[in-house]
């Protein structure tokens, strides 16, 4: 059985969608990281950009890889053993892995999600044919707001913590080594830039595949009115379920969350200066509604 590959924007609901999916029943890998992304997967698509000297901000230096058709066969290759080898009892887990040895034996639904993806896709799809693939997106201002919170969290208290240490004396001293520091501090512009990006290259991809094998989901409208399309994933995906289920898996959803920036002055005017943006009308965000 070929993957369900969830793929969108970092901090576009991917998370909330995919692990209401899997509370439904969907297999998504028995270790995952801090944003319920398989590891094993996770792993190999940060690979595939390093390799390519990239990172999730800078994901567009993997068309390179792709540009050199011989590096780029030898890479899916690659790919395509690890599927293959006691690596993947990190998605597997023992009892699956003895079972089944590889994800693409699995007889019950199955997938990742990962950000990345939404840029390696054409390569999971040399592997994975038949793969289903829902994208979800969220509009581009709350996304940037969303990762420049972040990113100013994660710097924050990675210095903090620096400046604790028992024996900062080495460093003044000269003695200590530097801090290891792999946050990315995001503007808001900046973020919204990697907004477009990710969602350009997400509709290039879902515009290539068959539309039986693709779902489109805006994040607010699911917050907005969540269990008709909850119900359309579920049968998209392959899992049967029942009334009171549903409904258990949505009664955590949180509505006001949709177009958080309009309670921000701030976020308003940012968004009137990027309303107009392609990838903004094209998912009609360019309308301001409540």
């Amino acid at each position: 059985m070929d993957p369900i590959i969830v793929i969108g924007m970092h901090r576009s609901g991917t998370t909330m969608i995919t692990d209401i999916l899997e509370k439904m029943g969907l297999f998504m890998g028995v270790r995952q990281n801090v944003m319920q992304e398989a590891q094993f997967f996770f792993e190999i698509n940060k690979w595939l950009l390093e390799l390519s000297g990239g990172s999730w901000i800078l994901p567009e230096t993997y068309d390179s890889l792709q540009r050199d058709l011989r590096a780029y066969n030898q890479v899916t290759n690659y790919v395509r053993f690890l599927l293959n080898t006691p690596r993947t009892i990190s998605y597997l887990g023992v009892q699956r892995y003895l079972q089944f040895r590889t994800p693409a034996s699995m007889n019950t639904p199955w997938g990742w999600k990962d950000p990345r993806t939404t840029y390696m896709l054409p390569l999971w799809l040399k592997i994975f044919p038949e793969a289903r693939v829902i994208h979800i997106h969220r509009n581009g201002i709350d996304v940037a707001q969303s990762l420049h919170v972040r990113s100013q969290l994660v710097t924050e208290r990675y210095f903090d913590r620096w400046q604790l240490l028992r024996w900062r004396w080495l460093h003044i001293l000269g003695w200590g080594i530097y801090p290891r520091y792999n946050a990315h501090y995001l503007t808001l512009d900046e973020g919204f830039k990697l907004w477009e990006m990710y969602t350009r290259r997400a509709d290039e991809h879902i515009a290539g595949i068959p539309a039986v094998r693709t779902r489109t989901i805006c994040y607010e409208e699911f917050l907005q009115n969540p269990l008709p399309l909850l119900e359309d994933l579920c049968e998209f995906v392959g899992l049967r379920t029942q009334p009171d289920a549903l409904n258990e898996a949505v009664a955590s959803i949180i509505p006001a969350r949709r177009n958080a920036y309009q309670h921000d002055e701030k976020l308003r005017s940012f968004y009137e200066m990027v309303r107009y943006s392609p990838q903004m009308i094209k998912y009609g965000y360019d309308h301001d509604l409540a």
